[in-house]
């Protein structure tokens, strides 16, 4: 029979020495009191015409519970109104909020976010009673006249953490079913009329243990509240195992059904399978007599072969409707049910993940769930906002990170092409240096808490095909209670691998599938000669602030082997959650920001994401992008326009896109045409671009060939006409560039007040100050180009990543170096037709010597020489520069280099050399804590220029990088002790614009945030350094 689970209080000689008078939240044996035998989502409708719609929200035999709840908060179990549950307890008074939603979000208790330390003192399994936030939720019903005679259920979908639920002052039952399903009969509790429902949940409970994962610690009933209703007898559970024949043509259809009779009469039956393709077509159907026992609960089965199925892929996500139908003795439809299934086989063969016998690359991200407003309650449309984004930035796969997620989401990711990994509610990170003893990885005491939590995973998501493994949790120690695991859910679904990080190369995990490995790592085990098993990181690129650092590199090893099969970068949004500062101003909160003094934080570490909390893109994700795109091209003879074209599709041929290509000519588009290629999925051949010019390379000009990938058809997650892949070949560039034309008169030079100023005859005027070298203005006819003095740049605003890895520490000495140098020496030369001010400085806070040569041409260009000697006791340097400022009306950038977003050193390859232009309030990203931002790579010249087009323009001798901002690295950078900032709190400057021109920046990094640096080939180690640049008019 479809029986309560009541795991009560063992007794007090069981391991671990649980004795009765402990109270439920705080013994891992009480966990699901009066709960039901857990299941897949379905829900039941009259006839088959309403079950293959679909649509359970209109199904009369279904009554949403959600929206506003009487509702009392106590900070402490002692202060909860104990009898509140009770017939005639007057909640009239009481503050009503909606369902679902956090309580701390609606204005009770304090958000709190930690990353490994619990939110209380770690006494495992016991809670405190001073601090321990109850919510006190009520809320009244009236059941149909329809559903009279028929049995009620009342289903949570989720709430956190523990949970007492009573009906009509009858208990229910008790559950700890944080993200996951809690179903009760309460049908005997019900009565004609009104009916009320009362629930007490706690913040904390010994369950808490077990979900000590890196986000925010919200509390209440986050998730759907509903009641259906079912008759005598009922479809209790099914398990459609839809898969593939051998051939992976045909679809092998496995149906376990479970029914149930709740009468105490024999019940003759007969229970129908039909198969729906999507044009409503029935393509297989049966059934079977089943006489059903008095209160007994039978299992039928079916098995049948569909021929020539379409297969489902996250490329060709093909959904068949399965509805099943239980009919009475007399033809009747007792009940209706169905599911959308999807044909397909995951196994893993020769070391390698397959799909349909394919081998995947898993292009990932994990996600949390997360809005900005709302917390742990996550609507249809930030669903839907992520699935668009993360389809249109070529991302394939998800771990539910770490717990399974609402309902919803796994629906449509069945609808639109997502493979999941779907990940039990299981992390006990801040147990990680406690002994074995006591440890809930080991101590059998947890173990029936751990697998009531796989068994919720996997019983509620089995019959989605967007699940293609199963995941035992996250973050916590190996142990028997996870070899059982494992074996439980091999036992009971063999059509997916099972994963756990903690394994290793252990024995409970059928993938490999480390967090942030070293790259040599990797490459070992790319090496080894059919190890088994697939390589797939379930957390790498830690994307936290301006990150995403060397991510191609990760690919460049992924792509030697057939074992490495890609990841999951950590992770997809930042955490951050809308509030307002005193002055009435919106920021994005994150750890710390409200006011939980008396709470461990991990301040930003929530903002980990790809994508900001309102799901606008970081720059970074245009790297992603590139690097996860299926389409690829690689270079031929591309100087005669030929490549070759790689589709690295599972199934589409490269024929259902557009192509086009751009052939430019110092960044100038020169000829540009559209492309034809048919190319079946897997397979590559060289292309010819009919009518590419005649290029002669040796001519002096730099060339460079772009070719796009474009959607040719549309759908509503990805428009016709998107781009999904990119790529640029160099065809011909130059490293240097000519000097500007030194003919004419030579500046005419005077000294006034100790400045040394230079007049041509274009009514150029250059002054320096002669004491210490400084470039004191540079006009035209008057109007002063620059608003300050240049400076020397050795420091950027520290990245996350730079945070993270001490290096705003370990560099410190840099911060201040140009603040602080000593002019040694300033002299000047005249060498007709130029002028030269050369300036020597010591900078003593990095033992180093710095020069500054300028030249200046009869035209009144000046040249720029920066030359920087270290010693041996040089930190490396965060950047070698120059930051000019300008006045604020100056604000058009356009420049000869990568773009057009912003790019660093170690994250350019989707970035492409062309001419860019943006305002500067756009050059500017909102990263939470502010940081670095703004950056071009390998810029050749740029102009900054008011609305008039009036401005200044520098040219490199070398790559250049340029970026211009109406802040300064002092006004993002809060010091060497970190401060709760915000972009907030960042003043943008009113009256300047500081242009920076680099040699170099080192690179963002993105390994990990707490150690990694960036690679070798992207950092400054002291040396010499040496560049040139030209400074010019623009009129």
């Amino acid at each position: 029979m479809y029986r309560r689970l009541s795991l009560l209080l063992l007794a007090a000689t069981m391991a671990g020495g649980i004795s009765a008078a402990v109270n439920d939240w705080e013994n891992p044996q009480v966990f699901a009191e009066g709960r039901l035998t857990p299941r897949a989502t379905a829900f039941p409708y009259p006839s088959d015409a309403e079950a293959i719609k679909g649509d359970h929200a209109s199904s009369p035999w279904f009554m949403s519970l959600n929206g506003k709840w009487a509702f009392k908060f106590s900070p402490k179990p002692a202060d909860r109104p104990a009898d509140f549950y009770k017939s005639g307890y007057d909640t009239s008074s009481w503050d009503s909020i909606p369902v679902p939603s956090n309580w701390e979000l609606q204005g009770y208790g304090i958000p709190i976010y930690t990353n490994v330390v619990y939110p209380y003192p770690n006494n495992i399994p016991n809670i405190p009673h001073d601090d321990n936030p109850v919510g006190s939720y009520t809320r009244t019903f009236s059941i149909p006249s329809s559903w009279d005679g028929r049995q009620v259920y009342l289903h949570f979908d989720g709430s956190t953490a523990g949970m007492y639920v009573w009906v009509n002052g009858h208990k229910a039952g008790y559950v700890q079913s944080t993200k996951n399903p809690s179903e009760f009969d309460i049908t005997r509790y019900l009565k004609p009329g009104e009916n009320r429902i009362s629930c007490e949940v706690y913040r904390w409970t010994d369950g808490s243990y077990l979900e000590d994962q890196d986000f925010w610690r919200l509390s209440g009933i986050d998730r759907d509240v509903y009641l259906y209703s079912t008759g005598q007898q009922r479809i209790l559970d099914f398990f459609a195992d839809a898969g593939l024949d051998r051939n992976y043509r045909n679809g092998e259809l496995n149906l376990e059904v479970k029914l149930q009779n709740l009468s105490g009469e024999t019940a003759p039956t007969r229970l129908d399978a039909s198969l729906y393709d999507a044009t409503g077509k029935r393509v297989f159907n049966t059934s079977k007599a089943i006489s059903l026992g008095k209160e007994s609960t039978d299992s039928v089965n079916f098995a049948a072969t569909i021929r020539n199925i379409n297969k489902w892929s996250g490329e060709t996500p093909y959904l068949y409707t399965l509805v099943l139908t239980l009919s009475g003795s007399d033809g009747k439809v007792i009940e209706a049910t169905s599911a959308r299934i999807g044909f397909r086989k995951v196994e893993i063969t020769d070391s390698r993940l397959t799909i349909n016998g394919k081998p995947i690359e898993i292009h990932g991200v994990n996600l949390h769930e997360h809005n900005h407003l709302t917390g742990h309650a996550v609507d249809r449309e930030t669903m839907m906002k992520d699935i668009m984004t993360m389809k249109r930035h070529n991302i394939n796969a998800v771990r539910t990170s770490h717990y399974p997620q609402s309902p919803l989401w796994y629906d449509l990711c069945d609808e639109y092409g997502i493979y999941l990994v779907n990940e039990a509610n299981v992390e006990a990170h801040g147990m990680d240096w406690h002994p074995k003893e006591g440890h809930p990885s080991h101590d059998p005491v947890w173990k029936d808490a751990i697998l009531d939590r796989e068994h919720l995973l996997v019983e509620r998501d089995k019959n989605h095909p967007s699940v293609i493994t199963w995941s035992l949790g996250n973050e916590c120690e190996n142990g028997d209670n996870f070899i059982a695991a494992y074996d439980w859910i091999k036992s009971r679904d063999n059509s997916r691998p099972v994963q756990f990080e903690r394994a290793g190369e252990g024995s409970n995990t059928d993938i490999v599938c480390p967090m942030y490995p070293a790259m040599e790592y990797m490459r070992d085990y790319a090496s080894r000669e059919n190890p088994g098993r697939p390589y797939i990181m379930c957390e790498y690129a830690h994307a936290m602030g301006n990150s995403t650092g060397n991510f191609q590199e990760y690919f460049d090893i992924i792509r030697t082997s057939p074992q490495m099969q890609g990841g999951f970068i950590w992770d997809w949004v930042d955490q951050g959650l809308l509030t307002k500062d005193e002055n009435g101003k919106s920021y994005w909160a994150y750890g710390g920001d409200f006011g939980a003094s008396g709470y461990p934080n991990d301040e930003n570490f929530c903002i980990n994401g790809l994508v900001l909390p309102d799901r606008t893109p970081h720059p970074g994700l245009m790297e992603v992008k590139k690097v996860y795109q299926d389409i690829r091209f690689a270079p031929l003879n591309v100087a005669s326009g030929e490549f070759e074209a790689q589709n690295h599709f599972m199934y589409r041929d490269l024929k259902d896109y557009t192509f086009c290509w751009e052939l430019l000519k110092n960044g100038d588009y020169i000829a540009s045409g559209d492309i034809d290629i048919a190319l079946p999925a897997g397979k590559s051949k060289g292309v010819k671009i009919k009518g590419f010019p005649v290029i002669d390379i040796n001519d002096g000009n730099e060339y460079h060939l772009s070719v796009y990938a474009f959607t040719r058809t549309g759908n509503d997650i990805i428009p016709a006409g998107h781009e999904v892949a990119r790529e640029q070949f160099a065809i011909a560039v130059h490293d240097s560039f000519d000097l500007p034309d030194a003919t004419g008169s030579q500046s005419k030079m005077t000294t006034e007040h100790g400045n040394w100023i230079f007049k041509c005859d274009n009514g150029i005027k250059i002054e320096f100050d002669s004491r210490n070298g400084e470039l004191r203005g540079y006009s035209v006819n008057g109007h002063n180009l620059i608003a300050g003095v240049p400076t020397p740049s050795f420091w950027r605003a520290p990245t996350d990543n730079d945070r993270g890895s001490g290096d705003h520490i370990r560099l410190n000495a840099w911060r201040c170096a140009a603040e602080n140098k000593k002019v040694t020496e300033v002299t000047h030369t005249s060498n007709a037709p130029f002028q030269t001010v050369t300036a020597r400085y010591r900078l003593a806070d990095v033992d180093a010597d710095y020069t500054l040569i300028y030249t200046i041409f009869p035209d009144g260009t000046l040249g720029i020489t920066s030359r920087l000697h270290c010693s041996e006791d040089t930190p490396e340097l965060m950047r070698f520069g120059m930051q000019i400022p300008m006045p604020r009306h100056f604000d058009n950038l356009t420049w000869y280099g990568r773009g057009p977003w912003e790019n660093y050193s170690d994250r350019n390859t989707s970035s492409f050399i062309g001419i860019w232009s943006g305002n500067v309030n756009d050059m500017f990203f909102p990263y939470i804590f502010p940081q670095e931002t703004g950056n071009h790579t390998d810029v050749r010249w740029a102009t900054l220029t008011d609305k008039s087009g009036a401005g200044i323009m520098v040219t490199g001798m070398q790559p250049l990088n340029v970026s211009a901002l109406d802040v300064t690295a002092a006004d993002l950078d809060p010091g060497v002790r970190k401060q709760q900032m915000h972009t907030s709190d960042v003043r943008h400057s009113r009256s300047n614009v500081w242009l920076n021109v680099d040699l170099a920046q080192r690179g963002l990094a993105g390994d990990n945030s707490w150690g990694a640096q960036p690679h070798a080939p992207y950092r400054l180690n002291a040396g010499d350094y040496t560049y040139s640049f030209l400074v010019s008019p623009v009129k």
